[in-house]
């Protein structure tokens, strides 16, 4: 995955350092290794979700200067931080020109804990998205993660798939897609797992027009994507299950097989069409 050296970025869609402030409501839906934050960290790693949603995170880390130090391409070639804001860009201009009325949202790259509009999280939930501020959330440590706890083969594209995927719970938070899920949380055939199937999908089908972005040196190769596959496999709840438990438990699915989360990337990603990725619809 290759930055045009001249191509502009725009650095004022990513934060660095964290957020503090604001009041907890609602529920963050995840990517990566997690999900709804108090349900799936519970289910999944055995953590108390109290842990993660108190009121009074510890300090994140100092701010970075993003408008200094991610100007162009080059930048985004040679820095993780600048390389999230370049993936950033080009995932929002694909939404802006795919879906009338997007409206952009914000990534907030934090460190240790972070103090959001759906309550306070910490590293362990992984990447998530909080529709009640619209932001995405991302500690990149996350990614070193994906490979030594998930065994994901990482790289550059795994990110921007993680990054693609919780832009997709942005873009069903604006059409009103998440409002379906309700109290269908868990299970093979939940709408939580047709949600995150259904994001996964929307990662892949701007994989295969981010070329047309403008910010690509040239489109992505078999390489990139098997980043990509790689990661969805990793962090599918059979995977994440037997890794935890050593056992694969179906009823507590909450964000689909690996299999399966392979296979709605792949969907998106070969037909380029978000209305392929329709998991509401039939079997999944």
């Amino acid at each position: 995955m290759d930055f045009r050296d001249d191509a502009r970025l725009d650095s004022s869609q990513v934060e660095s350092g964290g957020r503090r402030g604001l009041p907890g409501g609602g529920l963050a839906i995840g990517g990566g290794a997690a999900g709804i934050i108090a349900l799936v960290v519970a289910l999944i790693f055995g953590i108390n979700p109290g842990d993660i949603t108190g009121s009074d995170p510890a300090p994140v880390g100092p701010r970075s200067n993003l408008g200094a130090q991610c100007r162009t391409g080059q930048d985004a070639d040679q820095n993780e931080e600048c390389r999230v804001v370049g993936v950033v860009n080009s995932v929002q201009d694909y939404w802006s020109k795919a879906m009338p009325d997007y409206r952009p949202a914000r990534t907030v790259l934090f460190s240790g804990q972070v103090n959001t509009g759906c309550g306070a999280a910490d590293s362990s939930v992984g990447p998530f998205y909080c529709p009640a501020d619209q932001r995405v959330y991302l500690d990149l440590s996350f990614f070193d993660q994906l490979q030594s706890r998930f065994g994901a083969k990482g790289g550059p594209f795994a990110q921007a798939y993680v990054i693609g995927h919780e832009y997709g719970h942005h873009v069903q938070n604006l059409l009103g897609t998440s409002a379906r899920v309700r109290g269908d949380r868990q299970g093979p055939t939940s709408g939580s797992v047709r949600l995150e199937l259904q994001a996964d999908c929307y990662a892949g089908a701007w994989a295969k027009n981010a070329y047309e972005t403008g910010l690509f040196e040239k489109p992505f190769s078999r390489q990139d994507i098997e980043e990509a596959l790689s990661a969805a496999s990793a962090v599918g709840d059979d995977s994440i299950q037997k890794r935890a438990r050593g056992r694969v438990d179906p009823e507590g699915f909450t964000h689909g097989t690996s299999a399966q989360r392979v296979k709605w990337f792949t969907t998106g990603y070969q037909s380029g069409d978000p209305a392929q990725c329709d998991t509401f619809a039939g079997s999944i």
